[in-house]
């Protein structure tokens, strides 16, 4: 169990540093994106949630579901589909990034 603690927080520091990095060095690259670093946690926390919730992620499911006739994934491609078509639509309506 530590090992797995260990390497976990290990890739967390890591994301961390790496776009601490980023910013400092290639602020460029960024660009203004980022309005909120709160905001951005709260993404990264509800994407998070929302893997563990459906037993993998975007790319597991779209790529690897798909590609073995999961009809579990087949589903879930389709509703990380239809709630990210959703979630621009109400963004752009809300005046947010066009």
């Amino acid at each position: 169990m530590r090992g797995d603690v260990i390497w976990r927080m290990t890739f967390l520091v890591g994301l961390l540093i790496g776009g601490v990095g980023m910013q400092a060095f290639l602020p460029e690259r960024i660009g203004d994106s980022v309005r909120s670093l709160g905001l951005v946690a709260a993404a990264g926390l509800v994407v998070g949630v929302g893997t563990r919730l459906g037993n993998g992620c975007t790319s597991g499911h779209g790529v690897c579901g798909i590609s073995r006739f999961w009809p579990r994934s087949m589903v879930a491609t389709l509703i990380f589909m239809v709630t990210g078509a959703i979630t621009v639509v109400a963004v752009r309506l809300a005046g947010g990034v066009s």
